[in-house]
């Protein structure tokens, strides 16, 4: 019976949805968008030969650009137009937020509505194209370099040329999916640019469990410990499911109101306090701050290796913050604890909350109305931010840090697993409330004609 039903709700569901035309429409263009992504990937910079670049990346391959390259979805593997993908937009976002947050006229432009908000995109975008331009730069230098030692070259003819080509192309690359993240966050379905994120991890993981197998059968891992790699990967999607569900609800009352028919019982209500208010942006943030600068001293360590003080100093950077090493993973971690906390004063202010409840007379059982409630809000959402924060450490960092101390070639761990499970569930709740919309919609619609036909 309980399959049947199950059936039947899934067949209803599907019925549905092929009836909300807006909907279908939606869900094609972000499955367009995605196809236009992944087809870009694999269209190389110009002055690239793809065949020796792939022979130095398989010889040179492992740590930070590895999980860059899974960000990117093998983008930089193949130094393509958007290997950069969208990190410098992520990181000029971050800049701009944070400067908002500190500096008073930019704090005032974000007061000022819709107007405000158009100008601190600019901004955004003014700072996207300056940090591709100067990381597009260095890892246009790093090419030049990459593969003497081994005899080979990757760039057909090194020069200024190449460079300006390399910069101009990554500079297009990144804008065009800036633009293409924005388009699927307005006419599609979910956060573009977190889609494109999970599209190139999803995209790397038959790659990635390929070689994981792959070295299974060739001896160099045990079988035990591939099947504890995969047993950790499903109990940290249970974990990661539960953990977004989890929420602090505080009570609302609302005052009993007069009507016609006589008194009417108090309503009662809840304010539900997500556990990880900030979602997924954390690890991305954290993420971006750290992988990009590495990736740039990367290919700049090949440039400079040996040549000077300069070129030792970027070689002892690249091994103290190689991935799994103590200082990456505590840089790491408290990247997503600050932008845990950041975030979540963002997309959350106790104030205004207060100020709405008051005007609908709303109050907290005990908690005075006004700076009070605000004072309990914030004393509430600061407590279970402390968890929420503690959790995406650990699902980011454990993982991680086991993976790369047991040397396994598996480079989608704690973040990846959270950023594919995060915009999964936001993505699918969203066509959720489309189909109720949509719903209520022919409801609306039935109401009507029953009235015009009376």
């Amino acid at each position: 019976m309980a399959s049947r039903a199950d059936q039947l709700a899934s067949n209803l569901s599907l019925a549905k949805l092929s009836q909300a035309t807006e909907l279908k429409k939606r869900l094609w263009f972000t499955l367009g968008a995605l196809v236009v992504f992944r087809f870009l990937s694999f269209v190389p910079l110009p002055g690239i030969d793809p065949t020796v670049l792939s022979r130095l990346y398989a010889q040179t391959q492992g740590g930070v650009l590895d999980i860059f390259n899974t960000f990117s979805g093998g983008s930089l593997e193949r130094m393509s137009l958007i290997a950069l993908g969208v990190m410098p937009y992520i990181t000029a976002s971050i800049v701009v937020q944070l400067a908002a947050a500190l500096h008073p006229t930019l704090a005032a432009l974000k007061k000022e509505g819709e107007s405000g908000r158009k100008k601190l995109n600019q901004y955004t975008r003014y700072g996207t194209v300056g940090l591709t331009a100067v990381q597009g730069y260095f890892i246009a230098v790093g090419l030049e370099s990459f593969g003497a030692a081994q005899g080979m070259q990757a760039v057909v003819e090194p020069g200024m040329l190449f460079r300006v080509a390399a910069v101009v192309s990554l500079i297009g690359g990144t804008m065009f999916l800036m633009w293409l993240g924005e388009q699927i966050t307005s006419r599609g379905i979910g956060n573009g640019v977190s889609l494109i994120i999970m599209a190139g991890i999803v995209a790397q993981l038959p790659v990635t469990l390929s070689n994981l197998f792959q070295s299974g059968r060739e001896g160099s891992i045990s079988g035990l410990l591939i099947l504890g790699v995969v047993i950790m990967a499903l109990g940290l999607i249970a974990f990661i499911c539960f953990m977004e569900r989890a929420q602090r609800r505080v009570l609302i009352q609302y005052p009993k109101r007069q009507t016609r028919q006589g008194l009417m019982q108090a309503d009662r209500s809840h304010l539900p306090l997500k556990v990880n208010t900030a979602g997924v942006i954390p690890p991305i943030f954290a993420s971006s701050l750290l992988l990009m600068p590495l990736t740039v001293s990367r290919f700049a360590g090949n440039q400079v290796a040996g040549e000077s003080a300069w070129g030792d100093f970027v070689l002892t950077l690249n091994q103290y913050l190689s991935h799994g090493s103590p200082v990456y993973m505590l840089l790491y971690g408290a990247g997503i604890v600050f932008f845990c906390f950041f975030y979540t004063a963002l997309v959350f202010n106790p104030e205004e909350t207060a100020e709405n409840l008051k005007k609908n007379g709303g109050f907290i059982p005990g908690i005075r109305p006004g700076k009070n409630t605000e004072n309990y809000l914030d004393y509430v959402l600061t407590r279970i931010t402390v968890i929420g924060a503690a959790y995406l450490a650990l699902i980011c960092l454990i993982p991680e840090y086991a993976i790369s101390q047991a040397g396994i070639p598996f480079y989608l761990g704690g973040t990846s697993l959270l950023i594919v499970v995060n915009v999964t569930v936001d993505t699918v709740t969203q066509i959720q409330s489309h189909l109720l919309a949509h719903q209520y919609g022919d409801l609306i619609k039935k109401a009507r004609l029953k009235g015009r036909m009376r």
